[in-house]
């Protein structure tokens, strides 16, 4: 039945692009050009409905099998797909009118709400190694809406290229589904599978040259799905557990922190938009559109290969994986000056130290 599932997503992906594509013109969810694109005409921005759909269908066909296994439950499924509709209808009507970002922010709230207490999806504790158990208490609900809305738009601000945003989640995704069939958690497994080969059917529209873009639409809902999978795959468990799905979102996750460290650097508010995340700095260093892409894609890769390798670890081999991850992200984020030209304190440290 998931196989049924799976084609059913991917087929279906391609064939509502071209007719969201369609009504992305006739209502005008359009991306003009402007000084922060990269594209140079008019495009179609609510492609993200077809991931959407594609993904409704998909569930769909399967429900039956995913409300029978003891991993899911009619409560949390529900749950999931009321926050994502949510989630749709805010991008779609941003796609549309270019909705404030405090606007946005409501529609990602509430779907966070809805997904914490309709759902039961929280984060309650979690087993520190060598310090024993640390239970959030009343923490819980406002650190899952916290992970939930910090999450969905990570995904949201690395929507820069074509295909670039798709292309991550995608990776994303599949190393999710991955997890889950490692921890045998069936539910996860089937919505990350769906989810992932809808993004997939998307993507031959959306690669390089694209025809549509996801908008925000995609990029939100792809971002909230990937947070509440996340939760469902690595709740209540160990720490190392828990450094998972950070691992998995690490393009996203660290794109968004520098971004942080930079606009914070330059007096600027955290939320200003600029032309320095991580695809703007490669195209400046001279690599082309498609090469950009492909390099990140690469990254996302192996962030995913480091998360499955650091859940097979012990607890002293995990520490020292996160070590070295965490030193080769800053050693790359001072080279290309994701966090600015001259934040390069790490490399500076070498060079007095090699002296």
């Amino acid at each position: 039945m998931l196989y049924v599932s799976l084609i059913a997503a991917f087929v279906a992906s391609i064939l509502l692009t071209p007719l969201v594509k369609r009504l992305a013109f006739r209502i005008g969810a359009v991306d003009a050009p402007n000084y922060r694109k990269v594209h140079a005409r008019i495009m179609p921005r609510l492609g993200g409905l077809a991931i959407f759909l594609a993904f409704i269908i998909g569930v769909t066909i399967l429900y039956s099998f995913l409300v029978n296994t003891k991993h899911g439950s009619n409560e949390a499924l529900l749950a999931i797909i009321i926050g994502a509709c949510i989630i749709v209808v805010t991008g779609v009507i941003d796609d549309m009118r270019e909705i404030s970002a405090k606007a946005k922010m409501l529609g990602q709230l509430i779907a966070a709400l809805i997904v914490v207490f309709v759902g039961g999806i929280d984060i309650d504790m979690v087993n520190l190694p060598f310090l024993g158990t640390l239970d959030f208490g009343l923490l819980s609900i406002p650190l899952t809406i916290i992970w939930i809305i910090g999450i969905t738009n990570a995904v949201n601000l690395i929507d820069g290229l074509d295909g670039l945003a798709a292309g991550v989640s995608t990776i994303a995704l599949i190393t999710l589904a991955v997890m889950a069939f490692i921890m045998s958690n069936v539910f996860v497994l089937a919505l990350a599978a769906i989810l992932a080969v809808a993004s997939l059917g998307f993507l031959f529209y959306n690669f390089h040259p694209a025809k549509i873009f996801m908008g925000d639409t995609g990029a939100l809902f792809l971002g909230f799905m990937i947070s509440v999978l996340a939760l469902l795959g690595f709740k209540n468990v160990t720490f190392v557990s828990l450094i998972i799905p950070i691992i998995i979102l690490g393009v996203p996750i660290s794109d968004t922190f520098f971004a942080i460290v930079r606009r914070v650097r330059m007096k600027k508010k955290w939320s200003d938009p600029d032309k320095s995340h991580l695809h703007h700095r490669l195209l400046d260093m001279g690599f082309t559109h498609r090469q950009t892409v492909l390099i990140i894609y690469g990254i996302a890769m192996m962030f995913g290969l480091a998360a499955i390798i650091f859940s097979m670890a012990k607890v002293w081999g995990a520490i020292l994986l996160v070590a070295v991850i965490l030193t080769a992200i800053e050693i790359f984020v001072e080279i290309i000056g994701l966090a600015g030209k001259n934040y390069k304190p790490l490399l500076n440290f070498v060079r007095i130290f090699s002296k």
